[in-house]
């Protein structure tokens, strides 16, 4: 069901959802709208107060998202000074020829070394294999950590799948003992990765985001709130 509330002298329209979890949830979607999940006992006029103090952050990073959204649609020509982010920090591209063809990345510069600097597809290619190279290695790294804090609890050890998602840092497959990733994580800190696995390692042990998951979650990861804050103001995507 939708709701309004007005901040500032702007309408905050917002689709609330009633289900069994612990605390008022709010997250801004890939299309910009509002989603909050709360428990059936939580008044309507606390939620609208809730939404309402996140006004701010709200019209911010809607702002945001409107301009990252342009971004994505330009369509990338992987040229020096273009800004890609990679584990939390942004960096500049440097394009340089060079006989051996390869992607790096240190002091603030991800280096792009290809023959003909000209070659778009071939510079794309090179990037997007190396984004998702370093994908697959970061994100395998956190499982590993955090199945060690998970694994005395009886949670199968999983496999990790990565591909690009448009309204979510990932989903766990239970039957299939799968985690699916969203490519675009790699963008986050590491910190935060290693929340988003962790929220999908506990969805072995609870389906639901119940007040059981978040209670899980909270005792494993005392700051998962902080981390998630991150992400979605960094990136702006939701769980």
């Amino acid at each position: 069901m939708k709701h309004t509330v007005n901040y500032g002298g702007n309408e905050i329209t917002f689709e609330l959802e009633r289900k069994n979890v612990k605390n008022i949830n709010l997250n801004i979607r890939p299309d910009m709208s509002i989603a909050v999940s709360a428990n059936h006992n939580v008044p309507l006029d606390f939620i609208k107060d809730f939404v309402k103090d996140k006004g701010s952050w709200i019209l911010k990073n809607i702002v945001y998202f409107k301009e990252s959204q342009r971004e994505i649609k330009r369509e990338r020509e992987y040229i020096n000074g273009e800004s890609f982010k990679y584990l939390g920090r942004q960096y500049r591209l440097k394009v340089e020829k060079s006989e051996i063809e390869e992607v790096k990345y240190f002091r603030g510069f991800i280096y792009i070394y290809v023959r003909d600097t000209d070659d778009f597809k071939k510079k794309e290619r090179l990037f997007n294999n190396w984004t998702h190279e370093k994908a697959y290695i970061n994100f395998n790294e956190s499982l590993n950590k955090m199945y060690a804090i998970v694994e005395k609890y009886g949670i199968p050890e999983p496999k990790i799948h990565i591909r690009e998602m448009k309204a979510r840092w990932g989903s766990c497959h239970r039957e299939s003992g799968i985690i699916l990733l969203n490519l675009e994580l790699i963008k986050a800190p590491k910190y935060c990765i290693d929340y988003v696995v962790l929220h999908e390692l506990i969805h072995f042990k609870y389906k639901n985001h119940d007040e059981k998951f978040y209670t899980f979650l909270t005792s494993l990861m005392p700051d998962w709130e902080k981390r998630k804050k991150i992400l979605d103001e960094e990136v702006i995507r939701y769980l």
